[in-house]
């Protein structure tokens, strides 16, 4: 394994960063710069100018009209973009949904669907969790019965992320209950306009409502909205898990939050304090090691050697590198992170905050927040066995 990049790719580097600077919006960047509160206009801002340029689907082959970067290239594009200060892509369209049309889905499906996620129009939703259906996803009960043309749909899907502003979800739903629970699961699209489909926003502690609650009641769907083969649903949610689980990894959100750490125990006075920067230094060591296993695994991608099958390993270590980054903003601020002020979170507040550092406004609903990163995406525990039986035998 090679961890030095080529000339070539350091000269790509140095594009993907002109080209971010040029531009990204500066009102979006200080916003995630800071930690403060993204509106859905500002994700697909962004989601628009990427998907202009061709990017957003960064990760596509040439064929389905991505830029056909290697493995280290994309890695490179997110890298730059998340120390720019660029919101994360929202991933269930052209990280999750897409790479499953491309794989499984027919040339009809591929031709309707994809150019809408490329540009960013469409904002696509996850309906995988249920009620008692989360590590184990296999018990799915939500029902679709085949109805001659058409799929009627019902039950609940639930923790659906940004789901309020959802325009189609991607759902497993139980089409058999005959034999073993996996091999009953079908993989359908659903219209989030449908006559039937309702969502409810779940409010969290911090007054956002990041995920949804979603409600099937006799919804009809078109049965060629039906991916790939009835009953066959496993096998896609399998590879769909595979891109959500390296996702949730995000080795370089990670080295931009490192950085933003370093600034609040600046401000806070504690920089100087030893053995609080032994906790940085640790924390540093752990990214830089994360950085590598990603970087092991792009190189034997793009050598074309098989890679270990480790995202599970990733999305483990990743969640709790995030979880560790957020409790050290925390404890760098002390008793000042506690105070929650709703309105803080938004761009250009002008109020008094507690401690006198606004900076201080989304340490304690980040570090809350943080806590579902072990358990969404499969809980770690899950994780490690799944590590445990398929690479160390």
């Amino acid at each position: 394994m090679d961890l030095a990049f080529t000339p070539e790719e350091q000269a790509f580097r140095e594009d993907i960063r002109a080209w971010v600077k040029a531009n990204l919006p500066a009102d979006i960047a200080h916003k995630v710069h800071n930690a403060l509160r993204l509106t859905r206009d500002d994700m697909q801002r962004w989601a628009r100018i990427l998907g202009k340029k061709g990017w957003l689907g960064h990760g596509w082959p040439k064929e389905f009209g991505g830029p056909g970067w290697n493995a280290v290239q994309k890695h490179l594009f997110e890298e730059e973009c998340a120390l720019a200060g660029a919101p994360r892509v929202v991933p269930f369209g052209p990280v999750m949904v897409a790479p499953v049309i491309m794989a499984f889905g027919n040339k009809a499906q591929q031709e309707r669907f994809l150019p809408g996620i490329a540009s960013g129009e469409v904002w696509w939703s996850q309906g995988y969790s249920e009620p008692g259906s989360g590590s184990d996803l296999a018990s799915v009960k939500c029902r679709a019965e085949r109805q001659g043309e058409k799929y009627i749909v019902n039950g609940q899907k639930t923790w659906t992320t940004l789901g309020q502003y959802g325009e189609w979800i991607f759902c497993l739903v139980r089409t058999s209950t005959e034999g073993k629970p996996q091999t009953g699961i079908s993989f359908l699209l659903i219209d989030m306009n449908s006559p039937g489909v309702s969502v409810r926003p779940i409010k969290l502690l911090d007054g956002e409502c990041e995920v949804n609650e979603v409600w099937f009641d006799n919804v009809e769907v078109p049965a060629e909205n039906l991916v790939g083969e009835e009953n066959k649903g496993w096998t896609y949610a399998k590879h769909l898990l595979s891109h959500e689980r390296t996702n949730i990894a995000d080795v370089n959100r990670a080295k931009r939050e490192l950085e933003r750490l370093k600034r609040i125990a600046k401000a806070e006075s504690v920089w100087d304090d030893l053995r609080f920067r032994d906790q940085i230094a640790l924390l540093e060591v752990d990214v830089v090691a994360l950085e590598m296993l990603v970087l092991r695994v792009l190189s034997a991608e793009k050598s074309g050697k098989n890679s270990l099958d480790i995202a599970g390993l990733l999305k483990i270590k990743g969640s709790e590198i995030q979880q560790r980054y957020a409790e050290l903003m925390m404890l760098a601020a002390g008793p000042f992170a506690l105070p929650f002020i709703e309105e803080a979170m938004e761009a250009g507040w002008q109020g008094n905050f507690p401690g006198g550092e606004v900076a201080n406004a989304p340490l304690a609903s980040t570090y809350f927040n943080m806590r579902k990163t072990t358990i969404y995406g499969g809980s770690n525990e899950v994780q490690r066995n799944i590590v445990a039986q398929t690479v160390l035998g």
